[in-house]
């Protein structure tokens, strides 16, 4: 065939359907990872970037006196890993993050079946009902500093009143009322996220269901128990796991409000990284610790990625 031929032939041959829905996949994907580009590029610069460092500056032995870091290879984790204190802060970490991420939920879930029902001012209660979400931590620390105090806080004023109390308690000197506080302002700040999420999930369930039960005889009881709570399963899935992260991260309440104190019984890995970096000027061993807290937030992390993956599906 000649040459004229094979170009006729082939200005009469037409792109087939599937090929060109190919070419349009293929250049959808070049554009879509051409916008991805800046989000990498700002993720890479704050967050990879400092991580790396982090990780490198944790095998070296970095305080405000050294000129230069001086490497130590894992020393730092040895001494934090056989440091009765720093273990206890991993204690008091769990403490705080599962008495914080229960009652948050369970709270938020009991307020959002209630603000579920139909009765007058329901959407004025509802919005009100957002106002601790949106308050700055270190003012509803403050508030609840005030709330706490020994000498004229509203509770022992109220349980004074009451007769429970005989005298005024100093619940912030004492580990169990400290970590009380601090856990009672972190639910507090926390219950109108939960809440809102479960009033997403409670929107979508079918109320005839409910009806149908209550006409079978269900109490409320049964009907959270067989209807409600099945229903809002992958919701709570979701909401534990983003509690546990956020409060595995937190450290503004806690700081605001006892500093980590009483004698560390608030002293979670966040107030410790702080102290290590900007009181005592020990940049290695603060390292060590971001590291290290960083390895306690991946597998709640990990379980959420998972989850919106599978849900993407």
């Amino acid at each position: 065939m000649t040459d004229a031929a094979q170009i006729s032939a082939g200005e009469g041959r037409k792109i087939s359907p599937r090929a060109r829905r190919g070419g349009l996949k293929a250049g959808e994907s070049r554009f879509g990872l051409l916008l991805l580009l800046p989000a990498v590029a700002a993720f890479c610069l704050v967050v990879l970037k400092p991580f790396i460092e982090a990780l490198a500056l944790s095998f070296y032995r970095f305080t405000i006196e050294m000129s230069e870091p001086r490497w130590t290879g894992l020393d730092n984790y040895r001494r934090i890993l056989t440091d009765e204190l720093m273990l206890g802060s991993f204690v008091t970490t769990a403490i705080f993050v599962s008495a914080a991420t229960f009652f948050s939920i369970a709270l938020g879930l009991a307020w959002a079946i209630l603000l579920n029902q139909p009765f007058r001012g329901r959407d004025t209660l509802r919005g009100l009902s957002l106002l601790p979400w949106v308050m700055p931590a270190v003012v509803a620390s403050f508030l609840w500093g005030w709330i706490f105090n020994s000498r004229y806080g509203l509770l022992n004023a109220a349980a004074l009143e009451l007769g429970m109390i005989d005298f005024p308690v100093a619940w912030l000197s004492t580990s169990a009322g400290a970590m009380t506080a601090v856990v009672v302002t972190k639910v507090w700040l926390s219950i109108p996220l939960f809440m809102s999420f479960f009033l997403a999930g409670l929107a979508s369930m079918d109320r005839e269901q409910l009806e149908a039960a209550r006409v079978d005889g269900a109490g409320n009881f049964r009907v959270i128990k067989d209807h409600i709570l099945p229903h809002l399963r992958p919701v709570m899935l979701v909401t534990v796991v983003l509690g546990m992260i956020g409060n595995l991260q937190h450290f503004d309440t806690i700081w605001a409000l006892t500093g980590g104190g009483p004698v560390r019984a608030t002293s979670v890995l966040s107030v410790e990284v702080y102290r290590r970096a900007f009181e005592q000027w020990d940049l290695g061993m603060a390292a060590t610790l971001g590291v290290l807290w960083l390895f306690t937030i991946m597998p709640p992390a990990y379980f959420y990625l998972r989850q919106l993956m599978k849900g993407a599906e």
